[in-house]
């Protein structure tokens, strides 16, 4: 869908408040609406007593010395010189960067870094009162950084580049493909999988993508390449099985219990990199770390990356704000374990929605101020995690804003289309999915219900 003018903003403001909650394009300006903010207490806020622990909590483990983060915040003195901008971000919900639409959809899932209501009207507070230190006494004890651990815990097994790549000083993006040995001796399940960067490559590094290369199995090759395998691992041997992926913002991934991936014995990592110059010559070393299930102990159920992308229809011409639909058909009952949109500069915004059977539509997330600095996975918690009957669409609607209002456009003259560059534009998205056979999904619908019915009674009873 493309629209021009005013009218097409208004237009395109009443598509995103229909599919993805509270994003407003107001009088065709492009102006968006936030939720209002709480006002905060009279009493003073001070940043020894209030502040400091919230950006101990939710700030500082990425705006510490030697991360990628333009500043520290540890200390007063350093967070003091960027109160009004600290403001500013926290207001729109830029930061910490957490950027789902709170007004619709699925609103609980694991490690969310976002910041409630009440500490965003701390934070302003603060701000607004002067941006005192308060009383030294209430100062938090300094929180320790471990910056080289990895977020699924000490792996089982490191795979590594033979040797770091070094990224020349000035030059176009690179994209490099690497295969590198497992070393697996035998067929291993994995609980947890993360791809990680060296601390000087990740100024360099867009992503990194692992996948594994599976040798070939007794299946078929249809069972290989479909995503049919409800009863065990999807296997692609000519493509490799998706691992994991390292993006700013996004960490390793811990499967559910009874769920992950196998890696088979004699598997090869292909590791794909998107490296970008920075102006001076920077090495990055590429990892992939692996926790396994213990031996004899199998999965019932297996992780699929699911990736429904749209390529040929991608159409943002100069100017304007554009609508790409993305559909992918669910060949079997599925449990949605993740959702993390794939958009580059212009992408703006993309929401998941489920188009059920009977015609139904059921908003499941929706990211209402995409930003490609932060590929953010958003992981639903057990009890939410979306059950879906076989053939339900999934229905991504991204949106692309090509204007000057876009103040993350490298260029609103031209004219965009799909492509690997950051500069190209993509609408898709990495959904983790659990396929499932028709006895289990029923059993875990049944379960479900039992489980809200107790609540549900319980919040009566009280």
């Amino acid at each position: 869908m493309m629209t021009s003018g005013v009218s097409r903003r208004a237009g395109l403001g009443a598509a995103i408040l229909t599919a993805c909650g509270a994003v407003a394009i107001a009088a065709g300006l492009g102006v968006r609406v936030f939720p209002s903010v709480p006002l905060a207490a009279a009493t003073p806020v001070t940043f020894t007593r209030d502040v400091a622990p919230i950006v101990q909590a939710k700030c500082q483990s990425c705006h510490h010395d030697g991360t990628v983060a333009p500043m520290s915040l540890t200390t007063y003195e350093e967070v003091r010189p960027w109160a009004r901008s600290i403001k500013d971000r926290v207001v729109r919900r830029e930061m910490p960067p957490w950027h789902l639409d709170k007004t619709v959809g699925i609103q609980k899932f694991k490690d969310d870094i976002s910041l409630t209501d009440d500490q965003i009207a701390t934070i302003s507070a603060w701000v607004d009162g002067g941006a005192v230190l308060g009383d030294p006494k209430d100062m938090p004890a300094p929180r320790t950084f471990h910056d080289d651990e990895w977020t699924i815990g000490k792996p089982d097994l490191i795979v590594s580049l033979p040797k770091e790549d070094v990224v020349y000083a000035k030059g176009p993006d690179w994209w490099v493909d690497r295969i590198v040995e497992s070393g697996i001796s035998e067929d291993r399940y994995i609980k947890a999988v993360e791809t990680r960067v060296s601390k000087p490559g990740r100024r360099v590094v867009h992503h990194a993508i692992a996948t594994l290369i599976q040798p070939e199995d007794s299946r078929t090759a249809t069972d290989r390449t479909g995503a049919i395998g409800a009863d065990g691992p999807i296997l692609d041997v000519n493509d490799g099985t998706y691992l994991s992926e390292y993006a700013v913002g996004k960490y390793g991934e811990t499967f559910p219990d009874g769920s992950g991936r196998i890696v088979k014995k004699g598997a090869k990592i292909h590791l794909n990199m998107h490296y970008h110059a920075i102006g001076e010559e920077t090495p990055a070393m590429v990892s992939v770390g692996f926790r396994f299930y213990p031996k004899g102990v199998t999965p019932t159920h297996f992780i699929t990356d699911v990736f429904p992308h749209e390529n040929d229809s991608i159409d943002i011409p100069p100017g304007v704000m554009t609508r790409t639909d993305v559909y992918y058909r669910l060949p079997k009952p599925a449990r949605i374990v993740s959702f993390q949109p794939h958009l580059h500069m212009r992408g703006v915004a993309e929401c998941m929605e489920a188009i059920h059977a009977d015609g139904s539509h059921e908003t499941l997330s929706c990211v209402d101020h995409f930003d490609f600095n932060w590929h953010v996975m958003y992981t639903y918690a057990d009890d939410v995690a979306p059950l879906l009957a076989a053939g339900t669409m999934l229905h991504l609607i991204a949106i692309h804003d090509n204007t000057t209002g876009n103040r993350r456009n490298p260029d609103p003259t031209m004219w965009v289309g799909w492509g690997q560059r950051s500069i190209d534009d993509m609408a898709a998205a990495h959904i983790g999915t659990e396929f499932l056979t028709e006895a289990d999904f029923q059993q875990q619908v049944a379960e479900r219900k039992a489980q809200q019915q107790k609540v549900l009674s319980s919040g009566q009873q009280q």
